[in-house]
């Protein structure tokens, strides 16, 4: 009988989201549906080697069947506060017909409003952090309650808190390793016009790297003095773009945890996985793409990718 090699999972900590959207756009409604940056992150992490665990909170009325989902996913989920007399955080928005514009028609903080997160003595020591976008004082707390330092620490963040909690969220971000943001909060954050005057001002703030999504136009990895930029997967239909910046977060979080070390080039692969996973979330309402994707499916779709960004390299270089 051969001898059994047991692989111990990198641990991935995940601060975000668990809520509940209603979103309209020109291919229809989706009614109320799961969302949150929390579980989008998770959902695409889950796919990977390692083992997760999401610190959110949510109402009494968070439907069990979303629990239980995680939790088949081998998300853990016990950092979860259940506050049985509140109310799960509830978003509505409508899209505009270029996708680059939304209209937000209701935002309800619920639960969310008065949310202290918790780690739990499990998750204190984590391969990787995710600091979901959440008020920056949230995301300190949870830096506080780490008894070592992650590998990575991964942050996300808005325009929001940079109107209104500017100053707490430049001392999160001296902590962190990796700023993923879209190309407008690069801008407002840096106070340049220029993405790569942008960059540099921001890693002035203290992380190594910063990645740029464009939406479209694909994502630019900037740090150690270079730049990588990555073309999106051309998705044939777009259903809702709800939560691709989240999903794109959590495959590179997810391939960035098998690996041994975090570096330029082991960023630049973890972006094509994030691209990947992206492209699955836009082609239906919320996380409904998510919920169902396999493997076989990542698979065949990165192969299609990386055929396609070799001729893109090879046209855009051979003129």
């Amino acid at each position: 009988m051969k001898n059994q090699i047991t692989v111990k999972m990198k641990k991935t900590l995940i601060v975000g989201t668990v809520a509940y959207d209603d979103i309209e756009t020109a291919q229809g409604s989706s009614g109320r549906i799961l969302g949150g940056s929390g579980t989008y992150i998770a959902l695409a992490c889950s796919h990977f080697k390692t083992l997760s665990s999401v610190v959110s909170v949510v109402g009494g009325d968070f439907e069990q069947r979303h629990i239980d989902l995680l939790n088949k996913k081998g998300v853990k989920t016990s950092s979860i506060e259940i506050i049985s007399n509140g109310k799960t955080f509830y978003w509505k928005g409508k899209y505009h017909k270029n996708w680059n514009k939304r209209d937000t028609i209701i935002t309800e903080l619920n639960v969310l409003e008065k949310f202290n997160p918790v780690v739990s003595e499990e998750f204190k020591n984590p391969f990787i952090a995710v600091l979901g976008n959440l008020h920056p004082l949230v995301q300190k707390s949870v830096l506080d309650q780490l008894k070592t330092n992650p590998k990575a620490i991964i942050l996300d963040t808005m325009n929001f808190w940079m109107d209104t909690a500017l100053e707490d969220l430049k001392n999160v971000i001296k902590r962190v390793n990796i700023i993923v943001i879209n190309d407008e909060e690069a801008k407002q954050l840096s106070g340049k016009t220029s993405l790569v005057e942008a960059s540099k001002e921001i890693l002035k703030l203290g992380p190594q790297y910063i990645i740029i999504k464009k939406g479209e136009n694909g994502a630019t990895l900037f740090g150690d003095n270079q730049h990588f930029n990555l073309p999106a997967f051309p998705v044939k239909k777009v259903i809702d773009p709800t939560g691709a910046g989240d999903t794109f977060a959590g495959g590179l979080t997810g391939f960035l945890s098998e690996q041994e070390e975090i570096n330029f080039r082991s960023l630049k692969e973890a972006m094509v996985y994030g691209t990947i996973m992206a492209s699955f979330c836009v082609e239906n309402f919320g996380t409904l793409s998510m919920e169902n994707l396999d493997k076989q499916e990542i698979s065949n779709r990165l192969r299609e990718y990386k055929n396609k960004t070799q001729n893109f390299f090879k046209k855009r270089f051979n003129k």
